[in-house]
């Protein structure tokens, strides 16, 4: 399963992707921005461990990497959700570095927003922001997301308390009805 963009592909996970994965995490600005368990460095064992997590054979794929001419350059997933919450699910990305301000991140959330809504019949879709990330905030306005809230003291980051900003995008079912299970 791909999806493409105008200059990249969103594929599956591969075991392949371990170098690429290492060469474009490993930069202190996409640890900083992303929550704690995103390491830095990133090490050959941290690739290792995400990619044994996310590798799978079976569809539907939660998790992408966005590749760049055959590069694993950055990666995209949602993480749904069971019982009543499974109507939502959040959704978070990251982007190698010499990739930013190409507009790849922006377009490659708003086909996984469609993806994800279509695939896990999902009617609201949420990504949670730190507030001196502003170009994260840019990426999905830019593919339709809207500010809900800052969530006061919401994370702990690198160990301190932190706010969050949360951002959403909504979609109702063809019928207006809420969806039933």
């Amino acid at each position: 399963m791909e999806i493409h963009g105008s200059t990249f592909v969103l594929r599956p996970w591969c075991a392949d992707d371990a170098e690429s994965l290492i060469w474009y995490a490993n930069h202190p600005q996409i640890a900083a921005n992303m929550g704690d368990p995103f390491p830095h460095p990133y090490t050959e064992k941290d690739a290792e461990i995400w990619l044994k997590a996310r590798v799978q054979d079976k569809e539907p794929f939660e998790h992408f990497a966005i590749d760049v001419d055959g590069a694993a350059v950055g990666g995209i997933g949602v993480i749904t959700r069971q019982g009543p919450l499974r109507i939502a699910a959040a959704i978070g990305y990251w982007l190698g570095e010499p990739f930013w301000g190409k507009g790849i991140a922006s377009e490659a959330l708003a086909l996984m927003t469609d993806y994800a809504f279509e695939t896990f019949r999902l009617l609201r879709l949420e990504a949670r922001v730190f507030p001196w990330n502003a170009a994260s905030a840019r990426v999905l306005k830019k593919a339709g997301y809207r500010f809900d809230v800052r969530l006061r003291n919401a994370e702990l980051h690198r160990g301190q308390p932190v706010d969050v900003l949360l951002y959403s995008q909504v979609r109702r079912p063809a019928d207006g009805r809420p969806r039933q299970d």
